[in-house]
C-alpha cells in the first residue's frame, strides 16, 4: 500500500470546532439530536461521535467492532443516524466520526463475529482468512480462553467452554490458557481484539464501505482514525483513505517530546495530545520540580530518575505480556532474541516509520540506531545489537513491518499503562504522550511550537483516554507553585492514613484534585491504578487482601481527612480556576480545530476511564446556557458580550478592583468556564481558520497572542507567583492597531493597556477587533 494517490478536492472543509460525544446503549442518536439547539448556541460546528459501527451490544465505548456492515443497532441504526444528521444540519452542525481500522473484537460467544467464525471453521480456506493478521505457523490458530479445571464440551456442531463457543470439528484452532499469547496480532495486550489487515485492498474496501457511504451521503463530514501505529503501513492507509473519502481527517498519533507527525501522511493532523501536554506545561512552574520530586521519592521510595522507571517498566511488560509477539517477531528477524527485546525496550517513541523497499528516512535511522546504542549498553559486550538494528531497518519486509507494529504496544503498556502510574511527582504531567520529568513550558517555547501548528490539526484538553480531566490538572498544576504547602498537607494526611507507599501519594494527589469525589469512584480509580502500576497487583495477578486494603484506605482517607482535603482544595481554588480558564482559552484560540470533550464546557473533575465516560448532566448545562439565574450566555454570545435580557458578563460591581487570581466578576467557576467556552467557540466560527498565530510580548505571568487582525487572547499563568509579587504592577500589553472589545468583560481597549486593567475582572481576556 505504498502507492501514491492523486489528492482529491476535499468534500468538506475542516470543522471550526468539535464536540466529542460518547455514545452508549442508553445515550444514542436520538439523545444527541436533542442537544442540537444547545450545541448550536454553545458555538460548536461539528459533533464528534465515538465509533458508530456495530460493536458488542453492551459496549460503553464502541472500539470492539463486531460487524463493519452495520451502524450500531443500540444507538438507533442507520435510520437513527440519518435522523440525527438531518436534525444537526438544521442547526448548522456537521458530524465527525471515530473510525477503528486496526482491529475487530473477538466477542463472547465468538459466533458474534461472522468473519472470525468463518476463519475458525474453515481456516485458511475461509474467504475471510486475509482479514486477520494470524500466525498459522503451527497449523492452527491459538485462542487463549482456558482457565481453571473445566473442560470444553461438545454440543452438536459447537464446542462450548463457559460462555465461549467454537465450531466443530476443531481443525483450524487450538484452545489455550487465557494467559498465553494468542496466535494473532492483537490491540496492545488485549487478546479479545484481533488485528485487521487493512493493507489488503479487499479488506480495506469491506471494512470501510459503510463509512465511505456515509460520507458520500453527506452524513459524515470528517474522520478521526484510531491507533494508526497498529497498521502495517500507516502512510499507505491514509493515502488510500483520503483518495476514497476526501474529508478532513486527523489521527490518534501520540507524539513524544519534539517528535513530528510524518510529513508524508495524507491527513490534517493529530487528535491533539501533544498540544494538551504543551498547554499543561504552560501553567506548571518549573521552580517546583526539585521539591516535588524529593517529596515524591520520600513518600514512595521510587527512583529520582524517570528514565530508569521507563526502562524497567518496558522490560517488565515485554516479559509479562508480549512473549508471543516477540516469538513471532524473532522468527522473522532472526539473530539474538535478547538483543531484540532490549531494542524494543529502548525505543523512545511509538514507531519509527520505515516502509520496506524504500529508502529509510534519516530520522528513523537515528531513532533506531540510538535505541540500539542504549540496548547495547545494557547487554553483555559483543551482543549482536547492530545486526538486529540493521534487520529491522533494512531487512525482510515482514521483519521491518512487524517490528514497527510491536513498538507501539510496548510503549503503550510500558509507559502509558505502567511507568506513568509509578512515577508521578506532579500527576498533571502524567498524560498520554506526556513527559512527567519535564516541568513547565516557557512562553517562548510555547510560541515557537504554536507558530508551526497546522490549521487543520485537532487540539484538546480532555478526551475519553486522558488520565485525568483538564480541571483536575488545573488544580494539580497549582502544586508546582505551592510545594511547601502541599508537603505539609500531604504529610498531615499521611500521618493519619496509610496503606501502600507507592500508591498512597498518587491517591492524595487525585483525591484532592478531584474533590469532592465519592468513595466508590476513588476506589475504582485506585484499584485500576494499582493494577496498571503492577507493583503489588496486576490485571493478571489479583489479590483480594490488597483490594480490601485499598477499600479500607479510601474509607479512612475520605472519613478522617475529607474536611482537611476540602479545605485545601478550597484554598487553592482561585489559582486552579485561573489555570482552568487560561488553558481553556488558549486551547480554543490556538491554530487548529479545538475539540471539547462532552461536559467540559463547565467544570469536570473526572479521572481515567471509565470515570471520564460517566453520563453528563445536560439539563444543568442547558439551563446555564439559557440563563437560569439571570445570565443568558447564549444571548451574550450572540450579542458579542452583554445578554439581551440579563446583566452583562462584565460584572460591573467588580470593575476597578485590584488583581485577584480567581476573580471572575460575579460568576461561579462553572459560569465563567461556560462563558469562556461559548464566547471563544462563537468567535472561532467568525475567524478565518488560516489566521496566523502572532505572539504578543507580555508579562512573564501572561500568555498573549493574536490570530491575524481579528482576535487576541490573553491568559494569566502561574497565578500564585503573580499574587506573591503583588499583582501586575506596571506591566502592560500593546494591542495590535484598532479598537478591541473584550467579549468576556464587555470593556473596550486600544493601544497600550495595563494588564491590571485588562485582567481586573477575569484572569483571561478574549478581544475581538471592532
Amino acid at each position: 500500500m505504498s502507492e501514491s494517490f492523486e489528492e482529491p478536492v476535499p468534500a468538506y472543509p475542516a470543522p471550526a470546532s468539535t464536540y466529542r460525544v460518547q455514545l452508549t446503549p442508553d445515550f444514542g442518536f436520538a439523545q444527541v439530536a436533542e442537544l442540537a439547539p444547545y450545541l448550536r448556541d454553545l458555538g460548536v460546528s461539528h459533533v464528534y461521535l465515538s465509533p458508530l459501527l456495530q460493536a458488542n451490544p453492551e459496549s460503553r465505548h464502541g472500539y470492539d467492532v463486531t460487524d463493519h456492515s452495520r451502524i450500531r443497532a443500540e444507538f438507533g441504526g442507520i435510520k437513527g443516524l440519518r435522523a440525527l444528521s438531518a436534525t444537526l444540519a438544521e442547526h448548522g452542525i456537521g458530524i465527525v466520526a471515530d473510525l477503528v481500522p486496526n482491529h475487530m473484537t473477538i466477542p463472547v460467544p465468538e459466533s458474534g463475529n461472522a468473519q472470525l467464525w468463518s476463519v475458525l471453521k474453515d481456516g485458511q480456506a475461509s474467504p475471510y482468512a486475509s482479514w486477520f493478521d494470524i500466525d498459522w505457523a503451527g497449523g492452527k490458530l491459538n485462542m487463549p480462553v482456558l482457565g481453571g479445571d473445566d473442560d470444553p464440551m461438545a454440543d452438536g456442531d459447537v464446542l462450548r467452554y463457559h460462555d465461549h463457543e467454537f465450531p466443530l470439528p476443531d481443525t483450524h484452532y487450538r484452545l489455550v490458557d487465557w494467559r498465553e499469547g494468542p496466535g494473532y496480532r492483537r490491540f496492545f495486550d488485549v487478546s479479545s481484539l484481533i488485528g485487521l489487515r487493512v493493507e489488503d485492498p479487499e479488506v480495506f474496501d469491506a471494512t470501510h464501505a459503510v463509512m465511505l457511504s456515509l460520507i458520500d451521503e453527506g452524513i459524515v463530514h470528517g474522520l478521526r482514525i484510531d491507533h494508526p501505529d497498529g497498521l502495517a503501513e500507516p502512510r499507505g492507509y491514509l493515502s488510500r483513505l483520503r483518495a476514497a473519502s476526501g474529508v478532513w481527517t486527523v489521527v490518534e498519533k501520540i507524539l513524544i517530546g519534539s517528535e513530528q507527525l510524518p510529513e508524508d501522511w495524507d491527513c490534517d493532523g493529530t487528535s491533539g495530545y501533544e498540544v494538551l501536554n504543551r498547554i499543561t506545561g504552560l501553567f506548571v512552574d518549573p521552580a517546583g520540580k526539585e521539591r516535588l520530586v524529593e517529596l515524591f521519592v520520600m513518600h514512595t521510595g521510587m527512583p529520582t530518575d524517570y528514565a530508569t522507571v521507563v526502562q524497567e517498566s518496558k522490560a517488565e511488560v515485554l516479559g509479562l505480556f508480549f512473549t508471543s509477539e516477540i516469538d513471532r517477531l524473532h522468527a522473522v528477524v532472526g539473530s539474538d532474541r535478547e538483543a531484540l527485546v532490549e531494542l524494543l525496550a529502548a525505543m523512545p517513541v511509538y514507531r519509527a516509520y520505515v516502509v520496506p523497499g524504500e529508502p529509510v528516512p534519516e530520522v528513523s535511522v537515528r531513532i533506531v540506531e540510538t535505541a540500539g546504542q542504549l540496548a547495547a549498553d545494557r547487554l553483555p559486550e559483543g551482543a549482536p545489537v547492530a545486526e538486529v538494528v540493521n534487520t529491522v531497518l533494512y531487512g525482510p519486509a515482514e521483519a521491518v513491518t512487524r517490528f514497527q507494529q510491536t513498538c507501539g504496544p510496548v510503549m503503550a503498556k510500558g509507559v502509558e499503562d505502567t511507568a506513568l502510574y509509578r512515577w508521578y511527582p506532579l500527576a498533571c504531567l502524567n498524560e498520554v504522550g506526556g513527559e512527567p520529568d519535564r516541568f513547565g513550558e516557557s512562553v517562548g517555547d510555547f510560541h515557537t511550537f504554536c507558530l508551526e501548528m497546522s490549521s487543520g490539526t485537532m487540539t484538546t484538553l480532555s478526551t475519553h483516554d486522558t488520565k485525568r480531566s483538564e480541571d483536575v490538572r488545573a488544580r494539580l498544576a497549582v502544586l508546582s507553585e505551592l510545594p511547601g504547602e502541599w508537603a505539609a498537607a500531604v504529610g498531615e494526611w499521611s500521618s493519619k492514613v496509610s496503606f501502600d507507599p507507592v500508591l498512597d501519594y498518587l491517591a492524595w494527589q487525585n483525591l484532592m484534585a478531584a474533590w469532592p469525589i465519592s468513595q466508590d469512584r476513588l476506589f475504582d480509580y485506585l484499584f485500576k491504578a494499582a493494577r496498571e502500576a503492577k507493583t503489588s497487583i496486576s490485571w493478571v495477578t489479583p489479590d483480594p487482601a490488597y483490594e480490601a486494603g485499598i477499600r479500607d484506605f479510601v474509607t479512612r482517607a475520605v472519613g478522617e481527612c475529607g474536611a482537611s482535603i476540602a479545605e485545601f482544595a478550597d484554598r487553592i481554588e482561585p489559582y486552579a480556576r485561573s489555570n482552568s480558564l487560561g488553558q481553556k482559552l488558549v486551547q480554543f484560540m490556538l491554530p487548529g480545530v479545538p475539540d471539547l470533550y462532552w461536559g467540559n464546557e463547565i467544570t469536570d473533575f473526572s479521572l481515567v476511564d471509565p470515570d471520564n465516560r460517566r453520563p453528563v448532566d445536560f439539563d444543568l448545562r442547558r439551563r446555564m446556557l439559557a440563563g437560569a439565574g439571570g445570565v443568558s450566555v447564549a444571548a451574550a454570545a450572540a450579542g458579542g458580550g452583554a445578554a439581551a435580557d440579563g446583566p452583562s458578563w462584565d460584572g460591573a460591581k467588580a470593575a476597578g478592583l485590584s488583581w485577584d487570581a480567581g476573580k471572575t466578576g460575579d460568576l461561579s467557576w462553572d459560569e465563567a468556564k461556560l462563558m469562556v467556552t461559548t464566547q471563544a467557540l462563537n468567535l472561532r466560527r467568525r475567524l478565518d481558520p488560516a489566521a496566523p498565530y502572532i505572539p504578543l510580548e507580555a508579562d512573564e505571568h501572561a500568555i498573549a497572542f493574536a490570530r491575524g487582525d481579528r482576535a487576541v487572547a490573553v491568559a494569566t499563568r502561574l497565578p500564585v507567583g503573580l499574587e506573591r509579587r503583588g499583582g501586575w504592577g506596571s506591566s502592560t500589553l500593546t494591542l495590535p492597531h484598532g479598537r478591541w472589545r473584550d467579549l468576556l468583560s464587555g470593556a473596550e481597549h486600544t493601544g497600550r493597556i495595563p494588564l491590571a486593567h485588562l485582567l481586573s475582572i477575569h484572569p483571561v481576556a478574549l478581544l475581538e477587533r471592532d
